[in-house]
């Protein structure tokens, strides 16, 4: 009789890890599945990476979109062009706003690009930590 009890114990241990099992299997697939969205979900918020004073958001945010990228533009004229020549600079048409923003801007665009890949890869190696092979 006791052999029978143990064979039934043995059972109900077998079912139970079963199901867990299961469990276990189908939270892997979703988190397979969700890895990657959660990046995707997640909310940015400029504050974090810029000062902005409260109630001037609009008018910091339209500063920063011009002024950022016409002093890249700028410092990288002066140390491509010119050759870090401040001579050499002066002769330049740095008067041609647009052209100078526009260099700044897909500069800072590219660095932004670049972020935001590296930031994706640490997560990923953050979430890669998590799991257990």
């Amino acid at each position: 009789m006791n052999f029978n009890n143990d064979k039934q114990n043995m059972t109900y241990y077998n079912q139970i890890l079963g199901a867990y099992q299961k469990k276990q299997a189908k939270n892997t697939k979703q988190n397979k599945e969700t890895k990657n969205v959660t990046f995707i979900k997640q909310e940015v918020n400029l504050k974090d990476y810029f000062y902005v004073p409260d109630g001037l958001e609009p008018f910091v945010y339209i500063f920063y979109f011009v002024a950022i990228p016409y002093i890249i533009g700028a410092i990288f004229l002066f140390f491509t062009i010119a050759g870090g020549d401040f001579n050499n600079f002066k002769l330049l048409n740095i008067s041609a706003f647009f052209i100078v923003w526009a260099i700044g801007y897909e500069i800072v665009a590219t660095l932004l690009l670049v972020g935001i890949l590296v930031m994706f890869l640490k997560q990923d190696d953050d979430d890669s930590d998590k799991r257990i092979f």
